[in-house]
């Protein structure tokens, strides 16, 4: 039985007395030292020895002895006192500092074996000293009892055959986080790690789960010891839920770090670890060199999750030592302020959170020592702890049977371990509102039995999401432009078919009839086309499906080609036969030898109106926008067979939504038709275009000043192949810089199409319909009749040249007359020659190298 005696003052025992004449004085005294005395040496030899390893005066990693080691202390000093525990023997901890540094611990645990007295078993905290303690342990058949070593690793039986922890394995907590993302529907994840073994063994336990669970893990970094590059490499990742497995040191910085990077808020969740201080984020920020203030540290450590294993028993309940989770707090409190902590003010050493579990873990030994000496009693072997040496296997195995075997309700709750020596405990989740840890529920990890209560704050009321949501948003042409460019189109189709009903109507009067009314159908059906084509332009996404879409891709390509063939060709024809007329004039054998200076002009007006007087015949007209029309449709059907046009998504950089508190970014996309040798069909179509717009501009200005009465507007035609041709020319290059930019590039194309279609029929038809309102009621001439009469213009310069052949007949009869003396003087000198007679007119003749025929002159009479 154990006693808590005070002892007498005695004032023999004191330095001043004479010793031998106070015992002679005193023999009652003298009896009673030497009773003292001999209880002394008894309990001396009923010491067991345990040796304790505490991380407390390091700078980094987990420096839990400041708090473990005050309550080891309770927990030998309640186990001494307790009658039923160890009869007749003492308890004794012999201890160290670590610092949470291997190499220091297993220093302090070669000093510990090898100095007297012996250990029966080891205690030891944080993960890596621990490492390094139960993998040496072994050779000396101790048992190793770690109260904070939470690294998985140490759940290697191979590798670690002797050891135990109260403080449950970090791997404990990867089911927790598992669940909860589960509970909350993330399934994308990342993992900052700073770079010790108890977190990279933990982390290769959390990505096992994760693949099991169909979580991404989007990006693992990890430190050593600035966590700088690896936060941001975090924002760059696009991380919303990152996990943390860090000592609290490393843990300021990385949520200094966080606040500078700005990853926190409602779009972002961290999962810390929970063994950290209540006010770790606000405490020795100085001695750390920690550049943030305690409010950004505090604003950065907002609502994230802590998830920890359950460290005080959470039940208002007597334990195994007689007192409550929270009677043994307020002892904990009581002797952590004689240690000089500053409680009242929530100052609390690191470990705080843990001291449960060294309690604990002392009690742990205490009873497995108890059961030990049982066991050993009942096998009557002869053997006791006391006799215990390092090479004892019987009695090392004996230890730990009873250590794999115990079980109690202690502070931390129910202590109990599994075969790989684990603790097997709850797991408390909690989260950080306003400054302080509010618990959210339990996770019992055997019965996967999440117990929630319903107290999480989210900013912005809502589960943050665990990925920018990115909508893809397809970029369609503006309806009110759609709308606009439609109308404006339709209203040009509606001019067209009037025009077309206008030019059928009037086609026997002279102003339509000397314009070739079917060639002027032919270009309004190509224009009415091209303004339908306009509306296909428009035509996107907004309408449509992305099945459909490719349709209306071919749709635009075979309207507006054939349309601007039609409507091109007809115009480019009439021109063509203009300058094959001008260019006949100039070749004719029959004025290419008026080279006299005072007949050149005269005979190219005889001769130019004799071919103005031929009539054009107009199947010659529509072979040609026939042959165009041709080539086109060859180009086209070709291209559709061979590489039809698809619908392809340009894709742009994200965007911000306009007005939108939720975490989305905006991916637009363009619709675009294309084929796979796109720029190939592109250069054929382009280049076959090219030519005839390049051609027809260099028809229209060599023909420039000609009017022929068989194509009465072909100077407007003319003018319309100008204003097609510059816009064509400007129009295709922009349109092709511009066409991720849909609103801009269909407005302008749509602008192009409608103002050539718009200026074509106002160059072409205004002036007849003005000429028809001019003169409605001009004789309208017989579909019949052969003579096609000639215009006003005609009449005036057909006068001229009358005045012109009557001097030109004068002119020629005072040279018959020279002639006709000359040879009348040849003839007298009888020359060899023979000459023309004399009596004929010029008729035949030559002058100057020119010859003139009567009929020709006569011919320019009035009928």
């Amino acid at each position: 039985m154990k006693s808590n005696t005070t002892k007498p003052h005695l004032g023999c025992f004191s330095e001043a007395s004479n010793s031998v004449a106070c015992f002679l004085q005193y023999p009652t005294v003298f009896y009673l030292a030497l009773a003292v005395l001999f209880i002394g040496s008894v309990n001396g030899a009923n010491q067991l020895h345990i040796g304790g390893i505490f991380p407390i005066a390091g700078k980094g990693g987990w420096q839990g002895g400041q708090a473990c080691m005050p309550a080891a202390k309770l927990a030998l000093q309640d186990v001494n006192e307790n009658p039923d525990l160890l009869p007749g023997f003492n308890l004794t901890l012999h201890s160290n500092d670590s610092e949470c540094e291997p190499g220091l611990g297993a220093s302090v645990m070669y000093n510990l074996l090898y100095n007297s007295p012996q250990k029966l078993m080891l205690l030891a905290g944080c993960s890596t000293v621990c490492t390094t303690v139960a993998e040496a342990a072994k050779m000396w058949n101790l048992v190793v009892l770690c109260y904070g070593a939470s690294s998985p690793a140490l759940s290697d039986r191979s590798r670690f055959p002797t050891l135990f922890r109260t403080h449950p394995s970090a791997t404990v907590h990867n089911p927790t986080r598992i669940k909860l993302m589960q509970k909350f529907g993330w399934s994308r994840v990342a993992i900052l790690q700073q770079a010790e073994e108890v977190f990279i063994s933990t982390v290769e336990d959390l990505e096992t789960r994760c693949k099991d669970a169909g979580i991404e893990i989007v990006t693992r970094q990890s430190f050593l010891s600035d966590p700088t590059d690896a936060v941001r490499n975090l924002r760059r990742q696009d991380a919303r839920i990152i996990v943390g497995l860090f000592y609290v040191v490393a843990a300021r910085r990385v949520l200094c770090e966080m606040y500078k990077q700005q990853l926190y808020g409602r779009a972002y969740v961290w999962f810390f670890i929970g063994w950290y201080e209540d006010n770790w984020y606000e405490v020795n920020l100085k001695n750390e060199n920690i550049s943030c203030t305690k409010e950004q540290m505090k604003m950065a450590a907002e609502g994230h999750l802590t998830t920890e294993a359950l460290m005080w028993n959470q039940n208002n309940q007597k334990t195994i030592s007689g007192m409550s989770s929270e009677d043994f707090r307020k002892r904990l409190n009581a002797a952590l302020i004689v240690e000089g902590y500053d409680i009242s003010h929530n100052r609390y050493p690191e470990g705080y959170q843990e001291a449960p579990l060294a309690y604990d873990a002392v009690w742990s030994v205490a009873l497995a020592f108890n059961k030990t000496m049982q066991r050993l009693t009942e096998q009557n072997s002869g053997k006791n702890l006391k006799d215990f040496t390092y090479t004892d296997k019987e009695i090392a195995n004996a230890i730990y049977a009873a250590m794999n075997s115990t079980q109690f309700l202690g502070v931390s709750g129910v202590v109990a371990f599994s075969s790989q020596g684990d603790r097997i405990a709850l797991t408390q989740i909690e989260q950080m509102i306003d400054g302080q840890y509010y618990k959210l529920g339990y996770y019992d990890t055997q019965a996967d039995n999440l117990t929630w209560f319903n107290k999480e704050k989210w900013d912005g009321e809502k589960v943050p999401q665990d990925r920018t949501i990115v909508r893809r948003v397809l970029r369609t042409v503006s309806l009110p432009l759609f709308i606009c460019m439609s109308t404006i189109s339709s209203f040009g189709i509606l001019v067209a078919i009037t025009l077309i009903i206008f030019n059928i109507w009037h086609r026997h009067r002279r102003v339509i009839q000397s314009s070739h009314p079917v060639c002027n159908t032919i270009m309004l059906f190509g224009v009415i086309i091209c303004l339908v084509s306009v509306i296909l332009l428009g035509i996107d996404g907004q309408f449509i499906t992305a099945d459909n879409y490719p349709k209306v891709c071919q749709a635009r390509a075979w309207i507006l080609s054939t349309g601007f063939t039609l409507a091109y060709g007809a115009m480019f024809s009439k021109v063509w036969r203009v300058h094959r007329f001008t260019t006949k004039t100039k070749t004719d054998p029959k004025v290419r030898e008026l080279h006299c200076k005072m007949l050149d002009f005269i005979a190219f007006l005889f001769n130019a109106f004799y071919y103005l007087q031929k009539k054009v015949e107009p199947w010659k007209l529509y072979t040609m926008v026939s042959g165009l029309l041709t080539i086109d449709l060859v180009i086209l059907l070709t291209w559709q067979m061979q590489d039809p046009l698809q619908r392809r998504l340009e894709t742009f950089p994200l965007e911000d939504p306009i007005s939108s508190n939720d975490d989305v970014k905006i991916r637009p996309e363009l619709e675009h038709c294309e084929s796979h040798n796109n720029s190939v069909w592109l250069g054929v179509i382009y280049g076959f275009k090219g030519l005839i717009l390049v051609f027809g501009l260099f028809l229209a200005y060599e023909t420039r000043s000609i009017k022929v009465k068989q194509i009465n507007d072909s100077r407007y035609v003319g003018m319309s192949i100008y204003n097609v041709v510059v816009l064509c020319l400007i129009t295709a290059p922009v349109a092709m810089v511009i066409a991720s930019q849909q609103d801009a590039s269909f407005a302008f194309v749509a602008l192009a199409v409608i103002f050539c279609c718009f200026l074509s029929m106002l160059l072409i038809f205004v002036p007849k319909v003005i000429e028809v309102l001019r003169h409605p009621k001009d004789k309208v001439e017989s579909k019949f009749s052969n003579d096609t009469g000639i215009s006003k213009e005609d009449e005036e310069r057909y006068q001229k040249l009358i005045s012109e052949n009557d001097d030109l007949q004068k002119l020629i009869a005072q040279k018959e007359d020279k002639i006709r003396i000359l040879k009348q003087r040849l003839t007298e000198r009888e020359t060899k020659n023979t000459a023309q007679p004399f009596n004929e007119p010029l008729n035949g003749n030559t002058v100057c190298g020119v010859q003139f025929n009567r009929s020709s002159s006569t011919a320019l009479a009035p009928k």
